[in-house]
């Protein structure tokens, strides 16, 4: 089984990209979403986030406070980090739970806003970056997301530049709204089968 990450920056659609390897019946892993998911499932990590963040981490139905959460990090390294050393050991014990479910597959996907960041990278047999015009990422993210222009900027630049994410991707998607981006999917789901099937 080949572990393939998708990855891209905010706005880059790769989010969409992955529906359509769904689609293709390719089972993927949204790394965001399960983080989001074991920060109020998984009671140690509940435990840990209030000692670091605080009671007000969670608001009374239990839910989590992200606003508060992403206003405490977003400015504050050592809180990001300290965030990050909660939730990306706890997002690895489950994403290895999840690979050993699908042992029958040629592949799975997993998706991440941070596959090169954090150096998960290496642990992948390929990855996929998702790119875009920053113009048209900016639209998107503004739209998405009902924030300024400012914020979406503010964002990017919080992010790895994309000139270094190309030189680190094996395939890349480009979703500029003229590629076909079902045809860009399918030809890498092909291409992944036959590496997969020759393994």
């Amino acid at each position: 089984m080949l572990r393939v990450g998708v990855t891209g920056g905010i706005g880059s659609g790769k989010t969409m990209v992955c529906a359509i390897f769904s689609t293709l019946g390719i089972p993927v892993y949204n790394t965001d979403l399960r983080a989001k998911q074991l920060m109020i499932e998984k009671d140690t990590v509940r435990k840990q986030l209030i000692t670091a963040f605080g009671e007000l981490v969670y608001l009374e139905d239990g839910s989590l406070n992200r606003k508060y959460l992403s206003d405490a990090v977003f400015h504050d390294k050592n809180k990001l980090n300290a965030l990050n050393a909660i939730v990306h050991p706890a997002v690895y014990e489950d994403l290895v739970h999840w690979y050993s479910q699908h042992l029958d597959k040629l592949y799975v996907v997993q998706e991440s806003a941070l596959v090169f960041e954090t150096g998960s990278y290496k642990m992948l047999d390929k990855t996929i970056l998702v790119t875009a015009a920053e113009d048209l990422r900016i639209t998107r993210v503004m739209k998405r997301d009902n924030i300024s222009k400012e914020e979406v900027v503010a964002r990017i630049a919080n992010q790895m530049p994309e000139h270094e994410k190309i030189k680190l991707a094996d395939y890349i998607i480009y979703n500029n709204e003229q590629d076909s981006l079902i045809e860009q999917v399918m030809n890498i789901d092909t291409e992944l089968k036959m590496i997969a099937s020759r393994n």
